[in-house]
């Protein structure tokens, strides 16, 4: 899609610069490579500031440090296939295809970003990172998979995504989606309503996921048919699903007997994606997640995919990633490594009673 032609600078001032001309084909726009107003080509100059970077015609010419003008002709390049794709293109794309540029000498941001997997209501949806890619290619290949990482790194989103498509190939003929409906602090108890208004808001994020991937005229008509199922876990036990693409969200708030239920519904023809973040466990104080234990029991099996995500894959606002790395670093810090926050260790006394953190602070009083 792109010629490059090189040349290495002459003189004592120049020596540590290079040129490269890059010949972008006719089929290509350039209007869509530069993006609406340039602002592609600023996000790429913004972050290769000591590249000097020209567009004239279908040419982009690049002089400044070797490194710097090599890796912004891969840029160009992935760009240019993208475009060729389809894909639109932004300064987010730019941001997110330096990135894996920048960590993987082999990875292609063109095969992650313009990776169609829905497009509904005139949006489509793609993985976004490499993380992302490589668990919605593990969800294509495997029976089960687990989908593990904090918040923001479209866990959910993208199950719910390959489940709409499966169901839309015809490779599925029904959608199952299931919570564990634990108390994050507050108490179902005290809420107003019946029991299912009080359990409805723990489905709410499976909701709304859905409205964006299917027309929601026509939710009502599907979910009445049973096309698609939204109910808590509990409502799971003692059934068998077969042709069916089941997602088990919010996974660390399961016991390890919920987990066992769930798992063993799995019946012919079916998939299973099992999403959660064990940093978040809602869990009363001690009670092990089914989602920290599964991976031992589960080790070795074959068809069974695990996915790790991390604060790398977030595609929220940007100091979503940030947020989570901070914590990960206070939780290491303090040594609370088991998801369910500081841990509180008592001693026996010898005289008097004395209760001490695990971090070797004074506890409040």
């Amino acid at each position: 899609m792109a010629e490059s032609t090189a040349s290495r600078g002459h003189g004592d001032r120049s020596a540590a610069r290079v040129e490269n001309r890059i010949t972008v084909a006719p089929e290509v726009s350039m209007v869509e490579l530069l993006g609406r107003d340039d602002e592609v080509l600023r996000a790429i100059e913004g972050g290769f500031q000591a590249v000097d970077i020209h567009a004239r015609g279908n040419q982009i010419s690049l002089a400044g440090p070797a490194g710097d003008v090599a890796l912004v002709a891969r840029l160009v390049d992935e760009l240019v296939e993208m475009a060729a794709n389809g894909a639109p293109l932004s300064p987010d794309v730019v941001t997110r295809s330096v990135q894996m540029l920048a960590s993987s000498a082999t990875t292609r941001p063109s095969d992650v970003l313009s990776l169609n997997i829905l497009s509904s209501r005139g949006r489509t949806i793609r993985p976004k990172t490499t993380g992302q890619k490589h668990y919605v290619d593990a969800i294509d290949r495997h029976t089960v998979t687990f989908g593990i990482g904090p918040a923001g790194t479209g866990k959910t989103y993208l199950a719910m995504a390959k489940a709409v498509q499966a169901l839309q190939a015809r490779q599925v003929t029904r959608i199952v989606l299931t919570r564990p409906a634990v108390e994050a602090g507050e108490r179902l108890g005290f809420l107003p309503g019946s029991l299912s208004e009080k359990i409805d808001p723990y489905l709410r994020p499976l909701y709304d996921a859905l409205h964006d991937m299917v027309d929601p005229e026509s939710i009502p008509r599907l979910m009445e048919a049973g096309t698609i199922e939204v109910a808590p876990l509990a409502y799971m036990r003692g059934r068998t699903l077969n042709d069916a693409f089941v997602i088990l969200d919010e996974a660390q708030n399961t016991s390890a007997e919920q987990m066992k239920m769930f798992l063993t519904r799995l019946g012919f023809g079916s998939k299973v994606v099992v999403t959660g973040d064990v940093t978040q466990v809602d869990l009363p104080q001690g009670a092990p997640s089914g989602l920290r234990i599964v991976e031992h029991v589960l080790e070795g099996i074959d068809d069974v995919a695990f996915c790790r995500l991390d604060s790398g894959d977030v595609v929220r606002h940007r100091l979503v990633g940030e947020i989570i790395d901070a914590y990960s670093r206070w939780d290491s810090r303090h040594g609370h490594d088991d998801g369910h926050g500081p841990r509180i260790v008592r001693t026996p006394p010898t005289g008097g009673s004395d209760t001490r953190s695990t971090t070797g602070e004074e506890p409040t009083r």
